[in-house]
């Protein structure tokens, strides 16, 4: 049994405001994906897969190059979402193994978690970091809108790790359009999902402030 971490890195620079896609942003010197590869190659990972996609593979081989990023990692080609590209990178995974899939832009992820996760998802089929709410919430609905009680509630990060046969299977029972996320995919296919503590330096860096908090974290390390 391997512990395979896949990599998903398709996201564009639009809300980060440049043309250049977020994962590629240079952080301490070197690009966001890199420090998260660099995670895992940490964390007693058997084999790493990043998906990519498919016109963005030669500008990535040229970036290991100018920053002589050597650790090895099999590139696989994404789709035209991130259900597809995920399918995609599963592929390549033996029914055997468990995965951890992991967003290419969440590059403060700990070797705590990511063992946890392993040993979570061996334990129980899957395993899905999450942290709970700071702020109070309320839920709009069409006469106004009311407050919820936030105990009751998540946020979801990834890690989200899960016996490969598992994961394989629910991805192709389901269809991709009603999906945000690997964990609502094995739920519809009638599994119960596993939540373990996530960190909230775990942060997914999507915006111009997200890269000031990254550059906070990286100082205070």
């Amino acid at each position: 049994m391997q512990k395979i971490a896949l990599i998903v890195a398709g996201g564009s620079g639009t809300r980060m405001e440049t043309n250049v896609p977020k994962q590629f942003l240079l952080l301490a010197g070197k690009p966001i994906l890199m420090h998260t590869i660099e995670a895992f190659y940490n964390s007693e990972i058997s084999h790493i897969i990043l998906v990519l996609p498919l016109g963005e593979m030669e500008y990535w081989n040229e970036l290991c190059q100018k920053y002589g990023f050597t650790i090895k990692h099999q590139l696989v080609a994404g789709g035209s979402s991130r259900f597809e590209s995920v399918n995609n990178g599963l592929q390549y995974c033996n029914n055997e193994d468990l995965v951890a899939i992991h967003d290419g832009v969440r590059p403060f992820i700990s070797k705590e978690i990511i063992l946890k996760s392993f040993e979570t998802a061996l334990e129980k089929g899957n395993a899905v970091a999450a942290v709970r709410l700071k702020d109070s919430i309320r839920k709009v609905e069409l006469l106004g809108n009311k407050n919820v009680n936030r105990d009751n509630y998540y946020l979801i990060q990834t890690p989200q790790t899960f016996k490969v046969e598992l994961i394989k299977q629910a991805y192709a029972a389901q269809n991709h359009i009603n999906f945000t996320d690997d964990a609502s995919v094995l739920e519809a296919n009638g599994h119960a999902i596993n939540l373990i503590a996530g960190d909230y330096k775990n942060i997914k860096i999507t915006t111009p402030e997200d890269m000031l908090i990254a550059e906070a974290f990286l100082k205070t390390k």
